[in-house]
């Protein structure tokens, strides 16, 4: 069964277990995830929604509520919900799926989380290669939640087929960053806990400075937790969308220089690297520039 072709075969039929082996052979360089990699079909059409936003923008639960929403259309989804990894002790808590705990025993739904392995927009080459894994299978949707760390979050366009923004009535400050960051990205803006106060106020300035861009922008309210808002949004996440000769390749180009740099980077222990780096701090003539340079040579 660890044959690429039989795995492959089990994943397109959606068998979860070994859906979840595939992803563990690719995510941790297993053989043969290599051989995985390279049959995938490069014309799925599964649909790819990053959702993406500050932190404490309740996009955890959105992406909940969005799900029992394409569940009860009887649509399979699978999640791929991103933690930052520590640049300390390399760990990650992966604790998005705590959030989504209502979801385990739904047939209809598959869940995986993922650390960023130091990527600092949320997306790392090993994001790119999962991603690719689930179009692999019979999902209807695949939901992409990345880390709440901000604009660097810009990456996420590069990989989905839309782009949701979710910010929440408390980022009235921040119109300005909104307008030279997220604005470049956002397909759809959604402001959710929209029952809180200056919410109206927050969705019109938005609105006012999304119709002054060259493409029209959507910006819907929900309050994710109450289910308020969400059927429009998935009304909206299901419009057909158009994707220029020009923007495939241009998307196809930052996949694949994302996935040449990673494999360059591979032979570099990040871990070897701080332990070296603490044995060199000792000596009065440490320079960060050698200590590259013959890093690079060991």
């Amino acid at each position: 069964m660890n044959t690429h072709l039989s795995i492959l075969s089990e994943v397109k039929q959606g068998n979860y277990k070994i859906l979840a082996r595939a992803l563990t052979f690719v995510e941790n360089n297993i053989a043969p995830a290599d051989q995985i990699l390279k049959n995938l079909n490069p014309h799925s059409e599964n649909l790819v929604i990053g959702i993406t936003g500050p932190p404490g923008a309740g996009k955890s639960t959105l992406v909940n509520a969005i799900t029992n929403h394409f569940t009860a259309a009887n649509k399979r989804v699978a999640i791929l919900a991103i933690d930052p990894t520590s640049p300390f002790n390399f760990g990650s808590l992966l604790g998005d799926r705590i959030r989504m705990a209502a979801q385990f025993n739904n047939p209809k739904v598959f869940i995986r989380s993922l650390a960023t392995r130091g990527a600092l927009g949320g997306i790392s080459a090993k994001t790119i290669e999962m991603v690719d894994v689930l179009k692999a299978s019979n999902f209807d949707i695949i939901l992409i939640e990345t880390v709440g760390v901000g604009q660097s979050e810009v990456e996420i366009a590069g990989l989905a087929d839309k782009t949701i923004v979710v910010l929440v009535p408390e980022s009235g400050d921040e119109v300005q960053h909104i307008k030279s960051g997220l604005m470049e990205i956002a397909d759809c803006f959604v402001i959710n806990k929209a029952d809180r106060d200056g919410a109206d106020t927050f969705a019109n300035n938005l609105k006012k400075i999304v119709h002054q861009g060259l493409k029209s922008i959507p910006v819907l309210k929900t309050v994710a937790d109450k289910n308020t808002g969400v059927t429009e949004l998935c009304k909206w996440i299901f419009k057909p969308v158009e994707m220029t000769n020009e923007r495939k390749v241009h998307l196809f180009a930052e996949k694949a220089w994302r996935i040449i740099q990673n494999q360059k980077m591979m032979a570099v222990d990040k871990k070897r690297l701080q332990e070296n780096i603490q044995a060199a701090l000792v000596k009065d003539d440490f320079n960060v520039y050698r200590f590259a340079e013959e890093f690079v040579k060991l």
